[in-house]
């Protein structure tokens, strides 16, 4: 259904669309919604994020069958507490098709294949997508008026 890339410097293109697209991050409105990925940024995030990420980064694409991008999946290690903090987002345009599932699938399958043993993902309350990480294994740690936390152990 989706393959997995990583991207090319110039590919960076659609991590700038993701952000800019005020529909995709309508989730992200209590954090400021979109946010801005000028082109002078990409050489310095792709050295970090895709070129030499070590072991507490990962980055890709999501491609459908028609080698459109349609999403990125992510992880980090955040240190100050102490977790892998999870990332998927899907261009809203190509939502409710099943890629989100199958993001959150092989994202946690690259983070238990990285060594990773617990997945967390901290989502707006009012997010729909705690479903969507619900009904794929993750449990809900946490929650208060603000934010919902959720894990998974893989």
């Amino acid at each position: 259904m989706l393959t997995i890339v990583i991207p090319n410097l110039e590919d960076l293109w659609f991590r700038e669309e993701l952000m800019a697209d005020e529909e995709t991050m309508s989730y992200n409105a209590k954090w400021g919604g979109t946010i801005p990925f000028p082109k002078d940024e990409w050489e310095p995030w792709y050295e970090t994020w895709v070129r030499n990420p070590g072991a507490h980064r990962y980055y890709r694409y999501l491609m459908n069958s028609e080698d459109e991008y349609v999403g990125e999946i992510a992880y980090h290690y955040d240190k100050a507490r102490d977790i892998y903090i999870c990332d998927v987002i899907i261009l809203a345009q190509y939502r409710n098709r099943g890629y989100g599932t199958e993001g959150v699938r092989q994202l946690c399958q690259a983070a238990k294949e990285n060594g990773i043993s617990v997945l967390h993902d901290d989502i707006a309350a009012d997010n729909p997508s705690v479903q969507l990480f619900l009904k794929n294994g993750f449990e809900i740690e946490y929650q208060n008026d603000d934010v919902v936390m959720v894990k998974r152990i893989l």
